[in-house]
């Protein structure tokens, strides 16, 4: 069965960084959109960013991480990688990737699928 695995959330102090991994379990992700989101708690499972299946390349942040948050691929070691700078107490939640086939329109949740367990991120002082 095809699922996702996510790994690198911490406990960091604002301003700090941190890098998520997206690694998948049974296929390959070079012909897959990936996304990332976060739920923090009481909240709903919010867009972070997506990136379409290499072939296209196209990429969405959302407003609250543009300029901080970077999402990469590398296919040749099937991993798709979240860089996150000067991270805020307002972005600590449980990070999740997701995945669809070829591109994407919107970079939502109910869009995506494989879930894993997703990985804790947490920003305080």
């Amino acid at each position: 069965q095809m699922h996702l695995v996510e790994s690198g959330g911490d406990l960091v102090q604002p301003g700090g960084s941190l890098r998520l991994s997206c690694q998948p379990s049974g296929f390959s992700l070079a012909y897959y959109a990936i996304g990332w989101f976060r739920q923090a708690p009481g909240k709903e499972r919010e867009g972070v960013s997506c990136i379409s299946a290499s072939s296209d390349g196209h990429t969405y942040y959302g407003n609250s991480v543009k300029g901080r948050f970077t999402i990469s691929r590398d296919n040749a070691n099937n991993m798709v990688y979240l860089q996150m700078n000067n991270l805020q107490p307002e972005d600590t939640g449980v990070y999740y990737c997701g995945a669809r086939l070829g591109t994407f329109r919107l970079c939502a949740s109910s869009r995506f699928g494989s879930w894993g367990q997703g990985t804790q991120v947490t920003v305080s002082s």
